[in-house]
């Protein structure tokens, strides 16, 4: 006899007692509590105690005046006692369903027919407020916690909702981040689970899934409105974390009932011992055809896992057509994954989530790992180690166990050239300008490790492109008397000095105006917008070279009347976030001058200037 088989019948036992012995317990309860505890025996009469010695006159008076209370005995009432309300009893006049249909129902459904609320079991000293959500503390880099309570509900749920989350800056993609995960007071008159809900469906949007996932656990699942309980699972999805969503599910598992929802509801019966309960439940959502083949193949894959049922169950995938976060993430959870040709039609936000999937295969990390690097989701540490992985794979051949032994070289071989021809040749590895980026990132240590010589002098551009990649501009400043005035590698120094001590005169801005081979004049563009919003070149210099270059910085539009304010006000969130707003875009051919100005002006005035230096120093070098 199967566990749900036992619990159907003895429910079903359980309900015909109830109905069958109303009648009779209404006039004459059986008591389930030990003897003598639901009546207990009158006390014997005592004989009176002698008296007291004398007490003063006041005492006496006192406790002579004094109310009397009757003592009355603690006893809980016996279950069927007709002092008991009635309205915590089942009703009498309930069909009862067959075992067969008890044995196909879920425990949700058992415990809706007989009146059990799923409620959640955290004891009141462990719930947690929801203030102050998010997981950077600022005494752990995060923004000040009170930054948006003041602030429009309506502003911060445009930057919020507005921004589809693909930014053209892997600082920018950085810092909001940093903005997004802060631990934050919401907004006056937001619900603040609809605001965690925002930031973690941006976070999603971004890539960022387990940032997201962390966010909405630091909200409790009883305080889950339904944006909240849609961008968690969402977050989960995104992480392929199907059993980490379980116990969210068991709490708001009323809260929906779309097709999506009702099978992981029976995915996470399977992980919670009602195995064929579940895999019934699978069967009928199939043959109803409430979710695409494939979608439900997946999941009765994924939750045969869970126990002693040996179900086969073959993934075809010649008849798919498109992906999905829900398919993707049960396809991951099993290990069967998608063709290549799936996943690259279908967006870069799953090659994000590919990147740190520690189910997936190094090579199919290391893929991956060339979107998310330039994107801001994967540190350069976090590729070296990678990279460093697939070095001491024996099973992994080819072009990236190739990447990882010239990584090897760009490090420890034995001369700076043969270092540095180590380093240019992962560079050229690929002509896609995204992933030549990705893989300065890669490079980024093995460039600061390299000696600031002349003889370099050539590529000193690109090693302090990486090196600004990763944020080392200490490293980067060692070749300030290597460059020569008006080059590139001279124009991302007067960017990324933190002091301004590189000097910016006219004849170097002009030197490398007529340089620029950039469409458009990009670059030149860029580093006028960048050290304007530094205030690094005087007004008058930022006219003069603005109009040689026909760009306009000081045009308004609403959003940067909204980013100037909010750096007025010395709001760092709100900068972030609007910051956020201005760069969205796969390239940097989607940012203007004029918006590159106001975001490093806004952050250089709120005390963000390190993220504003290397924000404008990738623009040029990425242009």
């Amino acid at each position: 006899m199967t566990r749900s088989t036992k619990r159907a019948r003895l429910l079903i036992g359980a309900a015909l007692a109830l109905t069958s012995a109303w009648a009779i317990a209404q006039d004459a309860p059986e008591s389930l509590l030990p003897p003598g505890f639901d009546r207990p025996a009158a006390r014997p009469q005592r004989e009176p105690a002698a008296p007291p010695p004398a007490a003063s006159s006041a005492s006496s008076a006192a406790r002579s005046s004094a109310p009397r209370i009757a003592a009355q005995p603690v006893i809980q009432a016996a279950p069927g006692d007709a002092s008991a309300s009635s309205a915590a009893l089942p009703p009498t006049t309930r069909p009862l369903p067959s075992l067969k249909e008890l044995e196909a129902m879920s425990p949700e459904d058992l415990d809706q027919l007989f009146g059990i609320k799923p409620r959640s079991d955290m004891p009141p000293a462990a719930r947690r407020a929801v203030k102050q959500t998010g997981i950077l503390d600022e005494s752990e880099g995060g923004l000040p916690a009170w930054s948006l309570a003041g602030q429009s509900a309506s502003l911060v749920r445009v930057a919020l909702m507005g921004n589809k989350g693909q930014l053209v800056s892997r600082w920018g993609h950085i810092l909001l981040r940093r903005a997004l995960a802060s631990r934050l007071d919401a907004p006056a008159g937001m619900d603040p689970a609809d605001f965690v809900a925002m930031r973690a469906a941006l976070l999603v949007r971004m890539g960022e899934g387990e940032a997201a996932r962390a966010l909405v656990q630091d909200v409790d699942a009883a305080n889950y409105t339904p944006g909240l309980t849609q961008a968690a699972l969402e977050s989960y999805l995104a992480t392929a974390d199907i059993t980490g969503a379980c116990p969210m599910m068991a709490v708001q598992g009323g809260a929906r009932k779309d097709p999506q929802w009702q099978a992981l509801k029976a995915i996470c019966s399977a992980f919670s011992g009602d195995e064929s309960a579940a895999l019934a439940q699978l069967d009928r959502q199939t043959y109803a055809g409430a979710l695409p083949k494939i979608d439900m193949l997946l999941a009765q894959k994924y939750a045969g896992a869970a126990g002693k049922a040996k179900r086969a169950v073959t993934i075809d995938w010649s008849e798919v057509k498109d992906m999905t976060p829900f398919r993707y993430a049960l396809a991951l959870g099993t290990g069967v994954a998608p063709p290549d040709s799936l996943t690259k039609a279908a967006g870069v936000q799953y090659a994000f989530t590919a990147a740190t999937a520690p189910m997936l295969g190094l090579k199919d990390r290391a893929v991956a790992a060339d979107r998310a690097g330039q994107a801001g989701v994967l540190s350069s540490a976090a590729m070296v180690d990678l990279y460093s992985q697939i070095f001491d794979a024996d099973d992994i051949t080819g072009e990236w166990a190739d990447r990882a032994s010239k990584l090897r070289d760009a490090y420890v071989a034995q001369t700076p050239e043969a270092r540095l021809a180590a380093i240019k040749a992962i560079w050229d590895g690929s002509s896609d300008p995204l992933q030549h980026y990705s893989r300065q990132v890669l490079t980024a240590y093995s460039a600061a490790r390299l000696p600031a010589q002349s003889a370099f002098s050539a590529d000193a551009a690109p090693l302090i492109a990486a090196m600004l990649a990763a944020g080392l501009d200490a490293n980067a400043l060692r070749w300030a008397g290597v460059v020569e005035q008006g080059s590139e590698g001279w124009a991302l120094l007067a960017l990324a000095d933190p002091r301004g001590a590189v000097p910016v005169s006219s004849s170097a801005l002009g030197t490398f105006l007529d340089d620029d081979r950039s469409s458009a004049s990009r670059k030149s563009a860029f580093l006028v917008a960048g050290l304007a919003g530094l205030g690094r070149i005087q007004d008058s210099a930022r006219q003069d070279l603005a109009g040689k270059l026909r760009i306009d910085l000081n045009g308004q539009t609403r959003w940067t009347r909204l980013i100037d304010r909010a750096a007025e006000v010395d709001n760092q969130a709100l900068v972030c976030l609007l910051a956020g707003l201005g760069m969205q875009g796969q390239t940097w051919d989607k940012m203007t001058p004029r918006y590159l100005f106001h975001i490093v002006s806004a952050l250089n005035r709120v005390g963000l200037t390190a993220e504003a230096r290397m924000i404008a120093a990738e623009a040029v070098a990425r242009a």
